[in-house]
């Protein structure tokens, strides 16, 4: 099978998740049957959850199989020189109905040791808040691994966490470490490390529609935070018609253009794009062919794509490993 280079979008891997709700229907069209839908993965290769091409001459097939047929030609050369045929990416969205759990993801070294696994290193982009809605993210004061116990002991680890209220466009980068949650009323996008190791601390003492708890990770966690405070909000400009970097990491950076028109963008083969469009609706033109998306799509740019050209209105999210 030859692997033909286009714009390739992926049917969502949709999960059910005690805190979702029902706005990746309302909001991103995503085809969810259930009343407590969470996720959208919309690009993954985790085991057991890889992504399937939605659209063209590979419908059908899994990534995994068509970056194994060209995987130069679609991570880019420099992403397959790191990381063979391994994506190293994961892309979402998540519709928080209520807070998720407070929790800890492990950096790259604790992940391989304990899970043979990446860490994972994320970032947020909030693209729908309701009033009041926040984020927690890190401690308020530099703490300690016993005064983290003693704070789930009595119930009091909220009290020691950092909030911040959120609105749309935040952007909030999470390094290995830092304790977090996302709080009830938040929409958003989320880029990380093609992981899914997650150590949950806190609860809030929730049960499931069969009255059982979930399964806490404090043990776990105590080597994997980082007790000092964080910085996590990101700050950004925002001119239109080009790429406005959010954030720029080892892992991912990611832009944020706001287009109003049209913008070229110039590929040098080096790495792989991946577009998410968090509002309004765009075309991409290659090749005399016109590709359309809306709020809530997801695509992915082959490297060896070398030209093309994004136009409309919309706010796009450009992702790429620099």
């Amino acid at each position: 099978m030859e692997a033909k280079l286009y714009p390739m979008q992926f049917e969502p891997i949709l999960k059910e998740r005690i805190w979702g709700g029902q706005k990746l229907k309302t909001l991103l069209h995503k085809p969810i049957v259930s009343e407590i839908t969470g996720e959208s993965w919309e690009l993954s290769t985790v085991k057991g959850d890889v992504s399937v091409v939605a659209n063209g001459a590979h419908q059908g097939r899994p990534i995994t199989e068509i970056i194994a047929l060209a995987p130069k030609e679609i991570l880019g050369t420099d992403v397959h020189s790191r990381f063979g045929t391994e994506f190293p990416l994961l892309f979402k969205y998540l519709d928080a109905r209520e807070d998720l759990s407070i929790q800890v993801h492990p950096n790259d070294e604790l992940a391989m040791k304990r899970h043979h696994s990446f860490g994972k290193t994320e970032m947020w982009y909030v693209m729908q808040a309701d009033p009041g809605a926040r984020i927690i993210v890190g401690f308020k004061e530099k703490s300690s691994p016993q005064q983290y116990l003693d704070s789930l002991r009595d119930n009091s680890i909220v009290s020691l966490l950092d909030t911040i209220e959120a609105k749309p466009g935040d952007v909030f980068f999470l390094e290995t470490g830092t304790v977090h949650a996302i709080g009830a009323g938040l929409v958003i996008a989320e880029i990380q490390q093609t992981s899914d190791i997650t150590y949950r601390i806190y609860d809030f003492d929730r049960r499931d529609a069969q009255g059982n708890t979930r399964e806490l990770h404090v043990d776990q966690a105590l080597e994997a935070i980082n007790y000092n405070p964080v910085q996590a909000q990101q700050k950004y400009t925002n001119h239109p018609n080009q790429s406005n970097t959010l954030v720029d990491c080892p892992y991912f950076t990611t832009n944020l253009i706001p287009l109003d028109g049209k913008v070229t963008i110039r590929q040098d083969g080096r790495s792989f794009r991946v577009l998410m469009c968090t509002d309004g609706a765009f075309s991409l033109v290659t090749e005399g062919k016109e590709f359309h998306y809306t709020t809530g799509d997801t695509v992915l740019v082959p490297a060896a794509m070398d030209g093309y050209v994004l136009e409309g209105r919309a706010s796009v999210l450009e992702i790429y490993i620099s």
